[in-house]
């Protein structure tokens, strides 16, 4: 039984010092991936903070017109270039709401915020590639209007 624990002690100091030198292998190409993409990554934090900064509420709220359809377009369009935190849009979304803006067009605004974002684009292209990112974005689109009529109307019939 001795013989047997030793070797399987030995086997698995073994697995263990064939399994350090790929891990670090792996760490190296992480980091040097990482090193890559962070001019794009910090372009696109540079580009969401000014958006951040230099659109107020009031601005965003003199897009709407009061046609529900209209609403949650502009909402969803304007979401998705004005890419975010999902805090931040919780804060812009009860400003509109507070400004008199229909529920659907804020729905639509915070969904496209969070799921879309045009600015982060070419970010998102370089990492996940072109076809994935085109797929992804035309199905939050399509995703984020129906979800904001949906639960614009869900809301509508509980009240």
């Amino acid at each position: 039984m001795k013989k047997k624990k030793k070797t399987a002690v030995g086997k698995k100091q073994q697995k263990q010092s064939v399994q350090r030198p790929v891990f670090k292998k792996v760490l190296q190409k992480s980091a040097l991936s990482f090193l890559a993409m962070a001019p794009l990554l910090l372009g696109v934090i540079g580009l969401v903070g000014l958006f951040q900064i230099l659109v107020t509420p009031k601005m965003l709220a003199s897009l709407f017109q009061g046609n529900a359809f209209v609403d949650t377009l502009t909402g969803t369009l304007t979401g998705a270039v004005a890419a975010g935190s999902p805090i931040v849009s919780y804060l812009i979304g009860g400003e509109l709401l507070g400004q008199g803006i229909s529920l659907y067009a804020v729905t639509a605004f915070i969904l496209s915020w969070v799921t879309l974002g045009f600015i982060q684009l070419p970010a998102e292209v370089e990492v996940f590639g072109g076809h994935f990112t085109l797929y992804r974005n035309i199905l939050s689109f399509i995703f984020t209007m129906l979800i904001a009529v949906l639960t614009t109307l869900t809301l509508q019939v509980v009240s």
